[in-house]
């Protein structure tokens, strides 16, 4: 962590395997070492959390563990988000700082399930109305930034109820169907995407929208926005 961050460090929010049962593709599984590690609303000074606050937006950072959970690679819990004012659902973006991230989203009517690979540099837009589940499929930390709106919960519970997403990632890189999904259509693969007329790109941390309203202006009012959105799943030439 400190490796990719040099301003006030809160107390991490740390996520165990008691927490994640319901979501792992075996639910008896043990292991006794923290999965994730989650440092939230962070600001390097309090100019930069005055802006983030008055343009209602926050900045984390997740630390994932490289490993595996009785053969299925360490991940996030996942979640869906709510709507915003005009009924929109709101977005989010990431960065990943370091290591591989497979970003697995899916429509909450689960017809379609999009993997988006991502590696140091990678911005990762989820767009309105998927939900999202991170996986570290490497043998290193999965260190990876995110802006989002503070106007919204996360919804943690589609994914309990169903224990998990669509599809698990196994050791060695392998899709297994979750069975309580027997309707959701195959995985398909997509790169990240790059918006630079908002600075989503290689090159300008997402940090560095600090200080450009325009630039977070989609986390909050996405129906503004749609046309970029549609570049995230529809660029994607691989079904697997």
């Amino acid at each position: 962590m400190e490796r990719y961050w040099d301003g006030p460090k809160p107390e991490a929010q740390v996520r165990t395997i008691d927490e994640m049962r319901d979501v792992l593709a075996d639910p008896g599984c043990t292991y006794d070492q923290p999965l994730y590690f989650m440092y939230r609303d962070l600001a390097r000074n309090d100019d930069d959390r005055q802006w983030l606050r008055e343009h209602h937006v926050r900045y984390d950072i997740t630390v994932i563990s490289s490993g595996t959970l009785c053969g299925e690679y360490i991940k996030t819990k996942g979640h869906y988000h709510t709507e915003n004012p005009a009924g929109v659902l709101y977005p989010e973006i990431y960065e990943v700082l370091a290591g591989t991230g497979h970003y697995l989203i899916q429509t909450r009517e689960v017809d379609d399930v999009v993997m988006i690979v991502g590696s140091a540099g990678d911005k990762i837009l989820i767009p309105p109305g998927y939900g999202h589940v991170t996986i570290n499929p490497s043998g290193e930390d999965l260190v990876m930034a995110n802006l989002v709106s503070t106007e919204f919960s996360s919804n943690y519970a589609p994914y309990a109820e169903m224990q998990g997403a669509a599809y698990y990632q196994m050791e060695g890189g392998a899709l297994v169907k979750n069975p309580r999904y027997p309707g959701a259509p195959p995985v398909r693969y997509c790169d990240p995407v790059e918006v630079p007329e908002i600075g989503i790109k290689k090159g300008l941390g997402l940090y560095d929208l600090i200080g450009r309203p325009r630039s977070v202006a989609f986390l909050n009012h996405p129906e503004e926005f749609m046309e970029i959105f549609s570049d995230v799943t529809e660029g994607c030439l691989m079904v697997r």
